[in-house]
């Protein structure tokens, strides 16, 4: 018998016989990813996060945010605005220091505006507090690839900064070690309230001149013997020294946070200065630092520092390097 389908017939049949094929047509399967370590992604935001700007920062695909120092109810409020969203606060940028003044009253004032860190770290639910210790310069000092230090592995004390004649930076070698002995002596007090409040001091060396390799900024890092006392280790802030990666590989379980953004040298500059450019578009090897992590096991935060691209973009983008591309 000859059956004739009138139109509305025949897209109920053919509607029917295509979800059939979907539910017994094998699924293609993902393709798994080459990582073990699972890293999250966030924005620097200034002071505490509204939830217009968390619910942006969401919708754009991240995770959580790290905040500014700011009062114990306004991080309260930043805290429970982002839990809402299923996002977190977690970390606090504290930023620079003055732990090397010879000024008493600028020494004790970075030290309170530290503590505050801490506990407004604590009020926000963050586990970290990112501390630059101090800075020193004016004077002069090896270029960044004329670098060769020798240090003394039980003071941290630096013996040379280069090869051949070290005289002409006495002056530099003399203010690092002062730097590193007062950084020490502020930070070990600063540990018991670090560990009240259940928040890491994550050191960072952010162009201050001071431990500028890798081996002489674990040795600092790793002087405190507290796990109380990390590094936060920005990717390209240190690109001009060498390769992030050597720097991921040597401070390993040290690793607190990382900061995400890009530099791109200038080969014609005699300093070894560069430009800022977005994210994968300079001269970082992401997939090499994506291996480097992957390496030494780190299983945290992803923050973007800075970039004027759009969030979803910057979130793109930032899934390629956690990708490993």
């Amino acid at each position: 018998m000859k059956h004739n389908l009138n139109r509305r017939e025949f897209i109920a049949v053919t509607s029917s016989l295509a979800a059939a094929a979907a539910v017994t047509r094998p699924a293609r399967a993902a393709e798994p990813s080459p990582f073990t370590t699972a890293l999250k992604k966030a924005m620097i935001v200034g002071g505490a996060p509204a939830a217009a700007q968390l619910e942006e920062l969401k919708a754009a695909g991240f995770d959580g945010v790290e905040a500014g120092v700011v009062g114990i109810e306004d991080a309260a409020k930043g805290r429970e605005a982002a839990e809402k969203l299923g996002m977190r606060v977690h970390s606090v940028l504290r930023g620079w220091a003055e732990f090397n003044s010879e000024d008493p009253q600028k020494h004790q004032d970075s030290f309170a505006a530290t503590e505050n860190a801490l506990r407004a770290a604590q009020a926000f639910g963050a586990d970290a507090v990112l501390l630059v210790p101090c800075r020193i310069g004016g004077m002069p000092m090896p270029r960044p690839w004329e670098f060769l230090i020798d240090f003394d592995h039980a003071t941290g004390h630096i013996r040379r900064v280069t090869a051949g004649d070290n005289a002409p930076f006495r002056k530099y070698i003399e203010a690092h070690n002062h730097a590193t002995d007062t950084s020490k002596e502020a930070v070990k007090r600063l540990v018991p309230l670090a560990e009240k409040c259940g928040v890491v001091i994550a050191l960072e060396n952010v162009w201050n001149n001071l431990w500028v390799q890798p081996a002489i900024f674990r040795n600092f890092i790793a002087s405190f013997q507290s796990p109380w006392v990390k590094a936060y280790f920005d990717i390209a802030n240190h690109v001009k020294y060498g390769r992030p990666e050597e720097w991921i590989l040597t401070l390993d379980e040290l690793l607190a946070k990382i900061h995400v953004k890009e530099f791109k040298i200038n080969p014609a500059d005699p300093r070894g200065e560069g430009d800022w450019p977005q994210i994968r578009d300079g001269s970082v090897r992401w997939p090499v630092v994506r291996q480097a992590l992957e390496r030494v096991n780190y299983n945290g935060w992803m923050t973007i520092e800075g970039g004027n691209l759009p969030l979803k973009e910057l979130s793109s983008r930032l899934d390629l390097i956690i990708a490993g591309k």
